[in-house]
């Protein structure tokens, strides 16, 4: 089946432009547009991926996909959804495989499978796409749903990658043997980093970078009623004073003692306006790092190591008092995503082996994904009630989860993961734990980090200002306008050389 995703358009560039800060980058898009957008006309571009909510593709889209139709490119969003269980769960064995981990193994059954679903979906879109329609596939699940879209309709395809690994081994060697035949088809293919390019694309590349909206309900600025509000709808805050709104439905639910899931201000408040709070939001993935990033935390915590560590008497308050969050979305809602249950199920686990005194100062939630604005919003609040923003992903695509953080001036405490060393450098922007799978190494970087007050003050101007200059979507909507206009091009100059070859020489 293939799904259309509504997108509304919440805000317009105007709006953008309204605020000093991004007038500027605003102006840049729609020079850039006036230059490119005509040689898209009278042709839809189609972005395809594989869910409409949970992880950053699901995140990006709708804001291209508006700024696109804004500037005068029409753009649809579609969402591939196989009733095929086992694909999804070969898609994510794959993803895990580009990044570096996993059984190096794929078999005849396997590629029978990716191309069984493939002819199908995209059989199901060629009924909706256009000749000379550009179609840009995210990501491995529906990359052989466009490769044999182009094969049958001669189109503008572009593949746009948003995983990697800076590194090759045995099982990044699999997947992209397994996916080379199918990335060969296409105009294009795009990535992230320099880094994740393997060999054999070399030369046919290109690179965006991911971004993100700073208007939207995950970024924008939140007064200190709206915060106070919204925590306390999603009962992430309890108040005893009347209201004028109603709690969100449903809300941010807590890991308890026996094992249910009720409102996150049950067995006590979390004291997100009060305590030092370290907070991880991310799918749940084994590749995230939440196992060491809670046994670094519990490591923190032990008396033995505040002893050697905590600076002074306020130190040792401060560490002792600190509280971490790991939230996720419920993860039933991530269609694309098999092992999401298992990972969370681990994480719940670890959590109820904790001893007492330090489980009260941990906190699992799931996050849920009934509505994205609400979500968002839930994300936003908990991001700016937090000390430390942790990301202690084992490898990372990128990390839009740091560049939001960055973006609400908060510090964060990265990984030595690609994606992650992109954006954050050490002591600048924030700190990088250096062994993101070692729980000694994740205790003394939260350690340092939650001890210097000062030094986290710089941090967060200087990251606000590192995804200012880089990572915002301007600049994202920018290279794709480009990428695009330049694709369409060289489709076109391909035809006329096909027509020419193919036209006989008149008789003499």
């Amino acid at each position: 089946m293939i799904t259309i995703v509504d997108v509304d358009t919440e805000r317009a560039l105007d709006d953008f432009a309204a605020h000093a800060s991004l007038q500027r980058p605003v102006e840049d898009l729609r020079a850039v547009a006036e230059q490119y957008a005509d040689r898209l006309d009278d042709r839809t571009v189609w972005m395809v991926n594989s869910t409409a909510q949970g992880g950053g593709v699901a995140e990006m889209l709708p804001m291209v996909v508006s700024m696109l139709r804004e500037l005068g490119v029409s753009t649809e969003w579609a969402v591939i959804v196989s009733e095929e269980e086992r694909f999804f769960q070969l898609t994510k064995h794959i993803h895990n495989l580009i990044h570096g981990t996993g059984d190096p193994h794929l078999s005849d059954e396997d590629r029978s499978l990716y191309r069984s679903v493939s002819e199908n979906m995209a059989d199901r879109l060629s009924r909706r796409v256009e000749p000379g329609d550009p179609v840009v596939v995210h990501d491995p699940q529906p990359l052989g749903t466009g490769a044999l879209l182009k094969e049958e309709m001669d189109i503008p395809a572009l593949w746009r990658c948003h995983i990697g690994l800076d590194e090759s081994n045995a099982a990044t060697e699999t997947a992209w043997n397994f996916l080379k035949p199918w990335t060969e088809r296409y105009n294009k293919t795009i990535f992230s980093l320099r880094e994740y390019v393997p060999d054999f694309l070399e030369g046919r590349s290109d690179l965006i970078q991911p971004a993100i909206n700073p208007l939207s309900p995950k970024n924008r600025t939140l007064s200190v009623t709206e915060l106070t509000d919204i925590l306390r709808r999603s009962r992430l805050s309890g108040s005893c004073h009347p209201t004028l709104d109603a709690d969100f439905s449903p809300p941010a639910r807590r890991l308890q003692r026996d094992g249910s899931f009720a409102p996150a201000t049950r067995p006590q408040d979390l004291g997100l306006m009060h305590r030092p709070i370290v907070t991880q939001i991310s799918r749940w993935d084994k590749l995230k790092g939440f196992s060491s990033l809670l046994q670094g935390f519990t490591r923190m915590k032990e008396p033995n190591f505040l002893d050697r560590n905590a600076a002074s008497d306020r130190d040792r308050r401060r560490l002792a008092q600190s509280r971490l969050i790991l939230a996720g979305p419920e993860p039933e809602s991530v269609s694309d995503d098999p092992e999401g249950q298992e990972v969370f199920n681990e994480i719940c686990s670890l959590w109820h082996d904790l001893p007492p005194e330090i489980q009260r100062d941990v906190a699992v939630i799931t996050l849920p994904m009934t509505s994205r604005r609400v979500n968002a919003l839930m994300v936003n609040a908990l991001q700016r009630c937090s000390t430390v923003v942790a990301q202690n992903s084992l490898q990372e695509g990128f990390g839009l989860t740091v560049t939001e953080a960055m973006w609400k001036r908060q510090p964060v405490m990265g990984t030595n993961a690609a994606g992650l060393r992109e954006q954050v450098k050490d002591r600048i922007h924030g700190r990088r734990n250096p062994k993101a799978e070692d729980p000694e190494s994740v205790a003394h970087t939260l350690q340092e980090m939650l001890s210097a007050e000062e030094e986290r003050k710089t941090w967060a101007r200087n990251a606000r200002r590192r995804v200012s200059e880089s990572y915002l979507v301007f600049t994202q909507v920018r290279r794709w306008l480009e990428v695009l206009a330049q694709a369409v091009d060289r489709q076109e100059a391909m035809a006329m050389d096909g027509q020419s070859a193919g036209i006989e020489a008149p008789d003499v």
